[in-house]
C-alpha cells in the first residue's frame, strides 16, 4: 500500500463533504497539473491518503482510501486528465497543522513542505507514521 496527500479548499470540498459521500466516495476531479495527475495514475485500490484542508486551516484532518482506480476525469472531454475516487476512512483525532509539520525536522523533506502548491502528492511510509502519531491515530 502506498500513501498520499490530497489537498482541498474546505469552502469548495471539505472533510465533512467527503464523509457525507459515504462508502461510494467521490471522484477527485479537476486536477490540471501533470505531476499530480501522474501521481493519481500511480495509485491503486486500497492505497491510503491524508485529507488536507488548505486556506486558513492548513491541516491534515482525515484519512481517505482509494476506492476506484485511475480513470478519465468526468469533468473534461480532454483525454489527458485522469483521476481516482476516494472515500473517507477516519478523521484525525487531532488535526496536524502545516505549522506543526514544518516544525518537525523529520518532515523537512515532505512534499507538502517542499512543493506546497501541489494538490496531490506522495507521502513516504515514515512521514505517514509520524503524522498519524501526531494526529493521535494508528494509521487505520
Amino acid at each position: 500500500m502506498r500513501t498520499w496527500l490530497f489537498k482541498s479548499e474546505p469552502a469548495c470540498w471539505s472533510w465533512a463533504d467527503q464523509v457525507r459521500r459515504g462508502a461510494k466516495g467521490e471522484e477527485w476531479d479537476g486536477v490540471r497539473n501533470y505531476q499530480a495527475r501522474n501521481f493519481m495514475r500511480d495509485m491503486s485500490l486500497g492505497d491510503r491518503g491524508f485529507f488536507y484542508h488548505t486556506d486558513k486551516e492548513k491541516a491534515v484532518v482525515g484519512i481517505v482510501e482509494i476506492c476506484a482506480p485511475p480513470h478519465r476525469d468526468s469533468t473534461t472531454d480532454d483525454p489527458r486528465w485522469d483521476c481516482v475516487d476516494i472515500r473517507a476512512v477516519a478523521p484525525l483525532p487531532n488535526p496536524v497543522t502545516l505549522e506543526q509539520i514544518k516544525a518537525d525536522p523529520r518532515l523537512s523533506d515532505m512534499a507538502l513542505v517542499r512543493q506546497p502548491r501541489l494538490s496531490v502528492q506522495p507521502v513516504t511510509a515514515a512521514e505517514w507514521k509520524i503524522i498519524c502519531q501526531m494526529g493521535g491515530c494508528d494509521g487505520v
